[in-house]
C-alpha cells in the first residue's frame, strides 16, 4: 500500500494503474523505486542537477528492489542524453543508473542502445500531447546496436517517470528495433494521475 495524494493505494500484481488505464502503454511494466514525492525530487535533483553522482548505487538499488522476478536475458539500456545536454551536463544519470543496475542483477549493460538524435527542449510544464509532440523522432535506436536489441528482453532505465512521453518514445524505438520486451526500471514515478 502507498499513499498517494493523502489516499491509501494498493498496488497488487496484475492490476493496471489509473495513468495505464487512460493511456494503454506500449511497455510491458514499469518497476518504480518509489513514488515522486518532496523527498525524491530532492534526490533526484541532488543527483541529476547537483552532481551527487555518488547516489547511483543507492538509487539503482531501489530500483533493483522493485523489479520483479525477470526470466532469461535482459539488457539494461538508458534513456540517452542529446550529445549537447551530455556535454553540459557531464554525465547521463540514466546511464549512471543502468550501469549500477547491471551489476546488481547481472544484466548485460547496452549503454548507447538508443541515441536522442536532435536536442530538445525541457519537458517541464508541458502536457502529455506536446511532450509526445517535442519528442517525435527524436530518439532512435543505434543502428550499431540493432543485433544486440533484435530479441532481447530490455530493462530500460531512466531516474524520473513522468507522463511517459520519453519513455514512450524509448520503448517504440527499442520495439522498432525488434526488442521483444521492454520493461521500464526509475528511481520516482509521478502518480498524481492514479490519486
Amino acid at each position: 500500500m502507498k499513499m498517494v495524494g493523502g489516499s491509501t493505494v494498493e498496488f497488487l500484481p496484475g492490476h493496471t494503474c489509473a495513468p495505464c488505464a487512460a493511456y494503454p502503454p506500449k511497455h510491458d511494466g514499469i518497476a518504480a523505486g518509489t513514488l515522486y514525492n518532496d523527498t525524491a525530487r530532492q534526490l533526484v535533483l541532488s543527483f541529476k542537477h547537483g552532481r551527487r553522482i555518488a547516489l547511483a548505487p543507492m538509487l539503482a538499488r531501489l530500483i533493483a528492489a522493485r523489479l520483479p522476478e525477470m526470466q532469461g536475458e535482459w539488457l539494461a539500456v538508458p534513456v540517452p542524453l542529446h550529445r549537447f545536454r551530455l556535454w553540459r551536463r557531464g554525465y547521463n544519470q540514466s546511464a549512471l543508473l543502468a550501469r549500477e543496475i547491471s551489476k546488481i542483477t547481472d544484466m548485460q549493460l547496452l549503454v548507447d542502445g538508443l541515441l536522442r538524435t536532435r536536442a530538445t527542449p525541457a519537458l517541464g510544464g508541458l502536457g502529455r500531447e506536446q511532450r509526445a509532440q517535442t519528442l517525435g523522432g527524436a530518439i532512435t535506436p543505434n543502428p550499431r546496436r540493432q543485433t544486440a536489441i533484435e530479441g532481447a528482453n530490455v530493462l530500460l532505465v531512466d531516474d524520473v517517470l513522468t507522463s511517459g512521453a520519453t519513455s514512450n518514445a524509448c520503448v517504440a524505438a527499442l520495439k522498432a528495433a525488434g526488442a521483444k520486451k521492454v520493461m521500464i526500471g526509475c528511481f520516482s514515478r509521478v502518480l498524481d494521475d492514479a490519486s
